[in-house]
């Protein structure tokens, strides 16, 4: 009996160990059914993982006798395999949230290339608006770097983050001044693209809607005022600044603008939202596109083909800006330097 039992003692330890040794962190993950860096934070002991979470890895963990490869572990723990995404909420809130869905186009793109990855996205709170909370966020290891989706009016936090080591990518203006990576289309060819189909349709009293104080904006009214100095074009410009980016702040704007001023024939818009609020506020005002002016929006959001009348709009290729910007700041985070990438641009003529 002893030796039968001593024998069948033999025959357990080595088999629990092959089970151990045959067993990787992908296996935990998968039979725990998270993403791999999920296991990895369990068995870092981090707090951003919810105790039923944790306590289901660890089960699996222990079922399947894995171990910890502790110089291993030593070199996984230089990577949260986190990235933090920074909305522009100054500029794109409207009512509490964020009203643009442009946003969300890039911010499903810049999802998707990153769970290819096996990266975690954290969301950023409203609060991140220095540049000391994000080098805090690094330090604390909540994130091995960041994707600014819109620069709004945060350059100068911006340039001081480019001070420092800080792993950091941005979706904006892309200029030769800008001390960072930056991915962006091309805003003053954008510009200029609306400016010479106002020209071609004999327009001469222009409106521009938005903020000039934010950098792709800014480049936009350049270059449609670029296309009629080029055209040699007697056209006089209006502005109407629109402080939020949202549906209702801009539609409430271009009312009360239509009510004190000369009717527009030509208007390029900072948006798609901005074009469809700006067509709504001049029909009610008894000024319709496309019949008494044209107009230009831009980003090309999905329903601006669907919308009464159909929007001519500036493209912005954000479905390939996702896995570029991740490219970028991936290639920072390796210890690498990243280069500005200027995105396609062009005009998408429809009825407006």
């Amino acid at each position: 009996m002893a030796d039968s039992g001593s024998s069948e003692g033999r025959k357990r330890g080595p088999d629990r160990q092959s089970r151990s040794m045959a067993v990787n962190m992908a296996d935990i993950a998968r039979l725990a059914n998270v993403s791999k860096p999920t296991v990895s934070r369990v068995l870092n002991g981090s707090a951003l993982v919810s105790a039923e979470t944790r306590d289901r890895v660890l089960e699996v963990a222990r079922e399947h006798g894995y171990a910890v490869n502790r110089n291993a572990q030593k070199l996984r723990q230089l990577r949260t395999d986190t990235i933090a995404v920074m909305l522009d909420f100054g500029s794109h809130r409207g009512r509490g949230s964020i009203a643009d869905p442009f946003i969300f186009e890039l911010l499903a793109g810049v999802s998707e290339a990153l769970s290819v990855r096996n990266q975690d996205v954290l969301l950023s709170p409203a609060g991140v608006t220095d540049a000391r909370t994000c080098i805090d966020l690094l330090r604390s290891r909540a994130a091995d770097g960041f994707i600014f989706l819109g620069q709004g009016n945060r350059e100068k936090m911006l340039g001081e983050l480019a001070r420092t080591d800080t792993p950091f990518v941005v979706w904006g203006a892309v200029c030769p001044t800008n001390a960072y990576c930056a991915v962006g289309s091309d805003n003053r060819l954008g510009g200029q693209l609306a400016g010479e189909r106002f020209v071609k349709r004999g327009a001469r009293h222009w409106l521009f809607v938005g903020d000039t104080s934010h950098a792709e904006i800014r480049l936009r009214y350049e270059g449609m005022r670029a296309a009629a100095a080029k055209a040699g074009a007697e056209v006089a410009i209006d502005q109407l600044s629109v402080e939020h980016m949202a549906y209702a702040s801009t539609h409430a704007a271009a009312r009360a603008w239509i009510a004190e001023h000369e009717r527009p024939d030509a208007v390029l818009c900072f948006s798609d939202t901005a074009a469809m609020a700006v067509i709504s506020a001049f029909r009610e005002a008894g000024h319709v596109a496309p019949r008494d002016y044209a107009l230009v929006g831009y980003n090309n959001i999905p329903p601006a083909a669907h919308f009464t009348p159909a929007i001519t709009t500036i493209e912005q290729e954000t479905h390939i800006a996702g896995s570029i910007l991740v490219e970028k700041l991936m290639q920072q985070i390796d210890g690498g330097r990243a280069k500005s990438a200027m995105l396609p641009t062009r005009l998408i003529v429809r009825e407006t």
